[in-house]
């Protein structure tokens, strides 16, 4: 399928197809004589989960760091981020996803800060 297609199939946009093969999280797809971009089913797969992960809070950069492995959460069902059954795909999704948490929850710490902060001066303490 042409890019529209299989943009249209993940549920975004040419533009994001492109930039993903540009920040190296998608393959470069296979090109036609005429050099349009030729996906199937894998291609659109790996953007979903793509999309998925990045709704999940994780940054392109993130994603860069586990870009060879990201097929591989394609697989029904897809192995657990702490998996090593399928080598090292644990080990490096692993850290991601514990950075990540570990982002979120200062995050999270922050702001109980700060909203008990405003409380405490709302209540005039």
């Amino acid at each position: 399928m042409r890019i529209g297609e299989a943009a249209a199939a993940a549920g975004t946009t040419p533009r994001a197809l492109r930039f993903y093969e540009q920040r190296g999280l998608l393959p470069a797809p296979v090109r036609t004589a005429s050099g349009q971009r030729e996906y199937g089913p894998g291609e659109v797969a790996r953007v979903r989960v793509i999309r998925d992960l990045l709704s999940l809070g994780l940054t392109v950069e993130d994603l860069r760091e586990c870009a060879d492995r990201l097929h591989l959460l394609t697989e029904d069902p897809p192995p657990r981020c702490g998996s090593v059954a399928h080598g090292s795909v644990g080990a490096g999704a692993s850290g991601v996803v514990g950075r990540r948490l570990a982002a979120l929850d200062a995050e999270i710490g922050r702001l109980a800060a700060l909203r008990e902060s405003l409380a405490r001066r709302a209540a005039g303490d």
